[in-house]
């Protein structure tokens, strides 16, 4: 969403207040969509849910560049409200699958660690990345195989990750206590040589 307010404005020559005007329904629109997609992530697991983002956000580019080029008010605050609804099948799973992959001694760290070096690796370089290719080929679509290709890397971690709908926070505590007296008890007890 960041590079979608570069693009319309500098490669497309929008007003600024209309753009920012745009992103305040779009924004309404995601308002409502995250706590939505979130109980369907309750109810059909984390994992598929994330899927459909993942996909979703591989095409996004390529559907919503191409809407924004038509420079028709409707149709480009009908592209970022479908590039926010897209958002909010990877947004709204998050804090369940990232909280339910730690037990509650490293819940808070584990998940604002991840979060973070997420957010400064990833989301500071996505728009600055955009915005060079945007600058060196003159068009969208190198920007748009960007979008492309960081989907395909999270498409590779969601695939990968197990699924977390269901998983009591109880029973991972009880496994890492379980794991913490089995390293305990290994290291207080002298091998046999």
């Amino acid at each position: 969403m960041t590079f979608s307010v570069t693009y319309l404005k500098i490669a497309l020559e929008m007003e600024t207040s209309a753009i920012l005007s745009w992103l305040v329904v779009a924004h309404i629109v995601h308002m409502f969509a995250v706590p939505l997609v979130g109980s369907l992530t309750d109810r059909i697991g984390r994992k598929p849910i994330y899927l459909i983002g993942t996909v979703a956000a591989a095409a996004w580019g390529f559907v919503a560049f191409p809407l924004f080029d038509t420079k028709e008010p409707i149709i480009i605050i009908l592209a970022i409200c479908l590039g926010l609804v897209i958002h909010s099948f990877m947004y709204a799973p998050q804090p369940s699958i990232m909280s339910e992959m730690f037990p509650t001694r490293m819940r808070y760290s584990g998940v604002s660690l991840g979060y973070q070096v997420t957010s400064i690796v990833a989301g500071s370089l996505a728009p600055i990345i955009a915005s060079s290719l945007l600058s060196s080929f003159g068009n969208w679509m190198p920007v748009a195989i960007y979008l492309a290709i960081a989907a395909a890397i999270t498409l590779v971690a969601v695939v990968s990750m197990r699924e977390t709908k269901g998983i009591s926070l109880h029973e991972i505590d009880q496994v890492d206590r379980d794991r913490l007296t089995a390293e305990t008890a290994a290291i207080r007890t002298p091998q046999n040589r």
